[in-house]
């Protein structure tokens, strides 16, 4: 019994470091490192156990790949983008400071991907380190929720374009486009959504500065800042309309639905 436990409390600690070296291995387009391989020697008393050489370079290579995963792989492109828009568009660069950016678009990143790990957990991860299924396919359905996921955000046009470039042959199913594919198709067109975010965000404090701006000049206070003075309002603004709530709440939804 306590065996037993031990070895649950041992596989949920190390679920992340899977769910990263599946994320590695599925977008890098490979199932082996360099001069090392993740199978398992059947003939080991521990099965389930890596070498600590092999687990030393898994280690590495998820510790060079994984913020760029993170980042391109996941909603937190538009989210950083998005927050960062409106940051500039207030006209506080340095409030929220960078950290608090970052650190929010964490947060709301791995509220926004936890069904996805959820899926993976169940479809692949757990079953692999039960040894129900091997790596290979462990690989192939981990793959399946993360497809999924950018599918759903992806323009139709975008994957064309990279179908073109590469000289793919036109594809009959989703299943049949490449991971390698997909995956710059689905960073460009969440650049474009988080774009077209931050400038419907844009345009209510774009109103406040000219309109500030055309007092000032009908005043004759040219010398005076137009910024210096709307600031106030535009922060006013996004108070008394509750804006981090609104934000919040936008960028959650706009992955609800795919863009």
């Amino acid at each position: 019994m306590k065996t037993s436990m031990s070895k649950k409390i041992f596989t949920r600690r190390r679920m992340p470091l899977l769910l990263l070296v599946v994320l590695v291995l599925l977008l890098s387009g490979c199932s082996t490192l360099p001069g090392a391989t993740l199978t398992i020697d059947p003939q080991s008393p521990e099965p389930t156990k890596v070498t600590s050489g092999v687990q030393l370079l898994v280690l590495m290579t998820i510790l060079s790949l994984a913020p760029t995963i993170l980042i391109l792989a996941t909603s937190f492109t538009r989210i950083v983008i998005v927050l960062s828009m409106v940051r500039t568009a207030i006209g506080t660069p340095s409030a929220p400071p960078n950290q608090v950016i970052i650190g929010l678009s964490l947060l709301l990143t791995f509220f926004i991907m936890a069904p996805v790990y959820k899926e993976m957990d169940k479809t692949a991860i757990q079953p692999y380190t039960d040894g129900l299924i091997d790596q290979d396919t462990a690989l192939e359905k981990a793959q399946i929720p993360i497809r999924e996921f950018m599918f759903k955000q992806t323009r139709e046009k975008d994957i064309q374009l990279f179908l073109d470039l590469g000289n793919e042959t036109q594809p009959s199913t989703l299943a049949d486009i490449p991971t390698l594919t997909l995956f710059p198709a689905f960073v460009i067109s969440e650049l474009r959504t988080a774009f077209t975010m931050g400038f419907v965000i844009y345009i209510p404090f774009l109103i406040i500065d000219l309109v500030v701006s055309s007092i000032l000049l009908s005043l004759g206070m040219m010398m005076l800042p137009p910024s210096l003075v709307s600031l106030p309002f535009k922060l006013l603004l996004f108070v008394m309309v509750d804006g981090w709530y609104l934000l919040a709440r936008s960028l959650v939804l706009s992955f609800s639905g795919g863009s």
